[in-house]
C-alpha cells in the first residue's frame, strides 16, 4: 500500500509539473455513482488519483476523497431547493485552474450527463479551449432501483424507462399525459416536493391507480429509506414516512419486483 501510495503521489506530480509547463491543465467530469462510494468506477478512481484539485459537489460520499488524499478539495455543492453554488461560478473556477495547469477532477453524483449539468460544463471547457474527458458514473436512475430489487426494464413488464425531472428552472411540469401514454418505467428525479401532484396528474392521464410506485431516499447508502406503495397511495405513504430529498420516484410495474413481502403495500425500511 505505501509503494502504491508512493507511485501514486510520483505520477501525480510528474503531471502537474509537466502541465504547469505546458500551461494546459485538464479536467475529469467524474461521475461518483448513485450513493455508495464502492460504486465509483475504477477509472474514476484512476482520475482522482492523478488529480491535484477536486472540485466536488454536495451529494457525493466523502469517502471518494480517500482516491486523492492530497489534493485540494473545492467544495462546490448543489441541491435542488438549497442554497447552491452558482453554476456560472463552477464553470470560470474549472477554466481558471486548468489555464494554470492543474489537473481537475469534478465530482458529481451519479452519472455527470444525466441531470448533472454535467454538458453545460463540456461545453463551457470546450468553449475555452480546456481538454477534458468523461468519466461515465452509474446513474441513480439505474442503480438505485437495482439495488433495491427493481430493474426498470423488464421483459413482458416494461419494454423501455423513461427518465424524467419533476423540478424545472423556470417552474413548468413535464407532459405528465404524454409520459403516462409511454407505458415505460418513469423515474423521476427531483419530483419528492411535488409527489402529490405528479401522482394525480399521471392518474388524470389515465394510469391506473393499482401502478405499483416506490419513493427511495439516500439510494444506496447506508441511511437509505424507501415507501413501496401504489399510485394512488404514494404521497402519503411519502408523508408517512416524512422521506425527503434526495429521493428518486419510481412508478411502474416493474417496482412490484422489489425486495418487499407485500410489493404493493406501503413499507418502509430504515437504515
Amino acid at each position: 500500500m505505501r509503494l502504491l501510495a508512493e507511485w501514486t503521489f510520483f505520477w501525480r506530480e510528474r503531471r502537474t509539473e509537466a502541465n504547469i509547463k505546458a500551461n494546459t491543465g485538464k479536467v475529469f467530469l467524474v461521475g461518483a455513482g448513485p450513493g455508495d462510494p464502492e460504486l465509483l468506477t475504477l477509472k474514476a478512481v484512476r482520475a482522482l488519483a492523478c488529480a491535484d484539485v477536486v472540485m466536488i459537489d454536495d451529494l457525493v460520499d466523502r469517502r471518494v476523497l480517500a482516491h486523492a488524499p492530497a489534493a485540494r478539495v473545492i467544495e462546490v455543492g448543489k441541491r435542488g431547493g438549497c442554497k447552491s453554488t452558482p453554476q456560472a461560478f463552477i464553470e470560470r473556477l474549472m477554466v481558471r485552474l486548468a489555464r494554470r495547469g492543474h489537473i481537475v477532477a469534478r465530482v458529481k453524483g451519479g452519472d455527470p450527463f444525466v441531470f448533472g449539468r454535467g454538458g453545460e460544463e463540456a461545453l463551457a471547457l470546450a468553449h475555452a479551449g480546456i481538454p477534458c474527458d468523461v468519466i461515465p458514473g452509474i446513474t441513480a436512475g439505474i442503480g438505485v432501483p437495482a439495488a433495491l430489487g427493481i430493474p426498470v426494464t423488464h421483459r413482458g413488464m416494461a419494454r423501455g424507462v423513461t427518465f424524467v425531472t419533476g423540478h424545472t428552472r423556470d417552474g413548468t411540469a413535464p407532459d405528465w399525459a404524454a409520459l403516462a401514454r409511454t407505458g415505460t418505467t418513469l423515474v423521476i428525479y427531483m419530483g419528492m416536493q411535488r409527489v402529490a401532484e405528479i401522482a394525480h396528474a399521471l392518474q388524470s392521464a389515465g394510469m391506473p391507480a393499482t401502478t405499483p410506485a416506490a419513493a427511495i431516499q439516500h439510494g444506496t447508502t447506508e441511511r437509505e429509506r424507501h415507501v413501496i406503495a401504489t399510485l394512488a397511495t404514494l404521497a402519503d405513504a411519502v408523508q408517512g414516512a416524512a422521506l425527503g430529498s434526495p429521493a428518486l420516484i419510481v412508478i411502474g410495474e416493474v417496482v412490484g419486483l422489489a425486495h418487499s413481502t407485500e410489493c404493493c403495500a406501503p413499507q418502509l425500511r430504515t437504515a
